[in-house]
């Protein structure tokens, strides 16, 4: 081999390591990113940014069930009116012994009918439907913490997209890089074509998953904008970190969620409804009084002077006398209802405890997770991945080694991402009550009671140690 070779060669492998420094330094780049996502999202000028609290108003004002449950409210404080108005009275006409002739005879004139309700029936009545305007109340209050809930989860799972597709954007840059890398080192004879190969399938890789990062980012902009109110919404850069969500204490949000949750204060309103409703029905037998009076003009003659009669008055009173209806079948049907609401109660907060379970296992499993990755095994990682790379420059390591130590490097950055996601969203469940769905309806008071709705079951995210 002459000297011209030998330096032609020389300068052929300066180019080479030269291309896998750029290929090390994009590396850290990302890493760098990921570890301070504040500056990386300052970075990104020009592009228009969008808040959580943003994103909360705009539900306030446009998803439809807060307007549905305003209107359960009014519709509930127009039961309780109507139910305690007093009954119309009655007026009629009133004719008897009409005939005409030469004895001008006949009664005719007019009556005012009046029942008197008795016993505070229509108190009692007022009483129950006070009981139910409280639960479409406690409803509304429900339906406002479910839909901003639900738009902080779906801003939490379009953070945990919106960074995921970072990170496979800056894989499949990487990996593209390492294609051109493998390329050189061919020409030079240090890769085989194996090598060169495998590269290439490993950019293909990545751009797949760059190709499903941004379809499930737009999945869950579009859940997002549904929940907001806007499926017009335009996809925009969300601000904030997914690393801010403080621990909690999820056994003592477990013990808050059965005594404190929305569902609980409805089902206690349903009990005082239906011991309401009782106290109602065994009023009902007692009777109400039944006026009658009015004025007629007496047409018939007297005997002693000839004249008619003229105006006489007359008065009617009544009562239903209980003796076969007793209202004992409403009064009994009233009791179970009793029974039944006290029930409910119990079983609302049975439900809760059961669907707090797999939701403080999963938080529990991420919080876990989420200390792993980010005090263990990516920092392994990164630096393995150092070490292969001051190696192969050395070249005492074989670059499908540096290729391998950096498609674990960023895995564990997309897992890290999942965890964080998953952490969140337990989180935020937990505290919320477990009212995650911002787009059920709202129950409707006077209707079957249902404290806790079937579609009552958050989202806990994917498994922390599973790629999207």
């Amino acid at each position: 081999m002459n000297k011209r070779t030998a330096n032609l060669q020389m300068r052929q492998r300066t180019s080479v390591l030269r291309s896998v420094a750029r290929v090390i330094l994009g590396v850290f780049t990302v890493l760098f990113a990921m570890s301070a996502p504040s500056l990386a999202q300052t970075s990104a000028s020009g592009q228009k940014t969008i808040s959580l609290e943003e994103l909360q108003q705009m539900a306030l004002q446009h998803n439809p069930t807060l307007a549905q449950a305003t209107a359960n409210i009014r519709a509930a404080e127009g039961r309780k009116k109507q139910s305690g108005l007093y009954p119309n009275p009655t007026i009629g006409y009133l004719g008897e012994e009409i005939r005409g002739g030469s004895f001008r005879g006949g009664e005719q004139g007019f009556f005012v009918q009046q029942n008197v309700v008795t016993a505070g029936k229509l108190g009692l009545n007022r009483n129950v439907f006070e009981q139910e305007r409280k639960q479409a109340e406690a409803e509304a209050e429900e339906q406002k913490l479910r839909v901003l809930t639900n738009v902080k989860l779906s801003y939490i799972q379009a953070l945990a997209a919106q960074h995921t597709l970072e990170v496979r954007q800056s894989l499949s840059k990487l990996a593209q890089d390492a294609v051109e890398t493998s390329h050189q080192l061919a020409n030079v004879g240090q890769a085989d074509t194996p090598d060169v190969l495998e590269a290439e399938v490993e950019a293909q890789q990545a751009e797949l998953a760059v190709t499903l990062a941004e379809q499930n980012q737009n999945r869950v902009w579009k859940e997002l904008a549904a929940v907001v109110g806007d499926p017009h919404l335009q996809l925009m850069r969300l601000e904030g970190s997914l690393e801010e969500m403080p621990a909690v204490d999820a056994e003592e949000l477990v013990e808050k969620l059965v005594s404190e949750s929305p569902a609980v204060k409805i089902a206690e309103l349903g009990v005082k409804k239906a011991e309401a409703s009782l106290a109602r029905a065994k009023r009902e037998p007692i009777p109400d009084l039944q006026l009658r009076a009015g004025l007629q003009q007496n047409r018939e003659l007297l005997e002693t002077t000839g004249r008619p009669t003229g105006l006489q008055g007359f008065a009617d009173v009544g009562v239903q006398i209980p003796i076969f209806n007793r209202n004992q079948g409403n009064i009994a049907a009233s009791g179970a209802d009793v029974k039944r609401a006290q029930r409910e109660l119990e079983r609302v907060k049975l439900a809760l405890r059961e669907r707090a379970a797999s939701v403080v296992q999963s938080y529990t499993y991420s919080q876990t997770a989420v200390a792993r990755y980010k005090n263990q095994m990516i920092p392994r990682a990164r630096k393995a991945y150092d070490m292969y790379s001051k190696k192969y420059q050395e070249m005492a390591a074989a670059y499908p080694q540096v290729l391998i130590a950096e498609r674990t490097l960023m895995q564990l950055e997309v897992c890290y991402i999942n965890a964080l996601e998953s952490f969140a969203t337990n989180s935020v469940a937990l505290q919320a009550y477990l009212l995650t769905d911002g787009l059920e309806a709202p129950s409707q008071p006077g209707e079957i009671d249902r404290p806790v709705r079937e579609m009552n079951i958050p989202f806990t995210g994917a498994s922390p140690g599973m790629e999207k």
